[in-house]
Parts: structure tokens; sequence; C-alpha cells
């Protein structure tokens, strides 16, 4: 067996998707964490959180920000591909 791909099977990145992407997680990143942290601070002295109380519901909302993200940036791989198979 060859350790070098066929010719068929050769792939190759597609940077405009991957910059398009990019751009568009970056961009809503800001707003997810913003709100995650804004959120957190919002709430926290809404139920009259002390300041610990208020960094760990931040951190709560921070790791959902991530779990967003992540699925933004799966759903927009399937939306744009960054690879193409040639």
């Amino acid at each position: 067996m060859s350790s070098q791909p066929s010719a068929s099977t050769s792939r190759q990145i597609v940077w405009p998707s991957v910059i398009t992407v990019i751009s568009a997680a970056i961009l809503i990143g800001a707003e997810v964490f913003g709100a995650a942290f804004a959120g957190g601070w919002a709430l926290a002295i809404l139920f009259g959180l002390s300041d610990m109380e208020a960094h760990i519901l931040q951190a709560v909302l921070f790791v959902i920000g991530v779990f967003v993200m992540i699925n933004f940036i799966r759903a927009a791989q399937r939306v744009e591909p960054f690879v193409r198979r040639g």
C-alpha cells in the first residue's frame, strides 16, 4: 500500500469558505460571550448574588456559549465546506 494519497482523492482547502466561517464565528462569538458576561452580571444583581456567585454564573453562561459556538461552526461547515475533494 502506498502512503501517499492518489490523485483522485486529493483534497483542497476552500479558503473563501474558511475565511467566511471564521469571520462569522468571530462576530457571533463576540456577541455570545459578551452576552454571557453581561447576562451573568445582570442576573447576579437581579438575584442579589455575591461576587463569587456572579463569577460562577458568568462561567456557566460562558460554557453554554462555547457549546453554542461549537454547534455554529459545525453547522456552518456543512453549509460552507472547508475542503473540496478533487
